[in-house]
């Protein structure tokens, strides 16, 4: 039996360090072919620091309406009664499985100047949203809000109702459990839920270029960024990226064991 398990140990351990170099290498290769010299002369640029400055803005308001609009959509598909929620839950996490492409077509047929929204915006009021910084924010929120929705939901569906029903007992309104007593319980999952759509956000590309372009100071963030400089300098291209996974990586693990960690503990009970 001894030996049996030694080698089940050996051999999960095997596959375990396989499966963490298909993260490992591709991230690695990108650390050391980096041309480090040209390190200063890449942030000495206008539109490299154009693009970084619109990343960080948009996938932060694009992270701030998904919590504004997923924390109540994932109260929804946990607490309510609505009929179909599975079907709705399938439809508001789709986009996370959608080719890029294919969500900035439905983007545009949705908010393009003839699209079923989009019509109504630009004859009443003038608006037009594609091509604009308002696109690009809107792309992200379509791509990445899945990601809070389905965290904030199981944590939801796992949170011990004793609690809030010891509060409405003692005369707590609805809006004050939720408030004081839901989201608190629910804060790991909800941070958790934030990085990973802010995270997904910062590196949405397919559907931003799509309905949004690579117009340069207003659309064109990093991963477009990334993708132009490929077809013309790939030493660029390698720079480009590497700031991207940097300021990913930084952002995952300070939160990883504060946040992240108690968050997943928390689905394990």
């Amino acid at each position: 039996m001894r030996h049996t398990r030694r080698e089940t140990s050996v051999f999960l351990l095997v596959l375990g360090v396989l499966g963490a170099m298909v993260f490992v290498l591709p991230l690695a290769s990108i650390v050391i072919r980096a041309p480090w010299s040209s390190v200063g002369d890449l942030f000495s640029s206008g539109p490299v620091r154009t693009a970084l400055w619109l990343s960080l803005t948009t996938s932060t308001a694009a992270t701030v309406i998904s919590i504004v609009l997923g924390v109540p959509l994932a109260w929804l598909l946990a607490r309510s009664a609505v009929p179909g929620r599975g079907a709705l839950r399938s439809v508001c996490t789709l986009s996370m499985v959608l080719p890029p492409v294919v969500a900035g077509v439905a983007l545009f047929l949705a908010l393009g100047r003839r699209g079923l929204v989009g019509r109504l915006l630009d004859d009443w009021f003038g608006i037009t949203v594609p091509f604009t910084a308002a696109a690009v924010v809107l792309a992200q929120v379509f791509v990445a809000m899945p990601f809070l929705v389905l965290t904030v939901d199981a944590a939801l569906e796992q949170l011990d109702l004793r609690f809030e029903d010891a509060a409405r007992t003692l005369g707590g309104s609805e809006w004050y459990v939720f408030r004081r007593v839901t989201l608190p319980a629910i804060r790991p999952a909800l941070v958790t839920g934030a990085v990973l759509t802010w995270a997904r956000a910062l590196g949405e590309f397919g559907a931003t270029i799509t309905f949004a372009g690579s117009l340069p100071g207003t659309t064109r963030t990093m991963p477009l960024e990334v993708y132009l400089a490929l077809e013309s300098d790939p030493d660029r291209a390698v720079l480009l990226s590497l700031v991207l996974v940097t300021i990913s990586f930084a952002v995952l693990y300070a939160l990883r064991g504060r946040w992240l960690g108690a968050a997943m503990r928390g689905r394990r009970r």
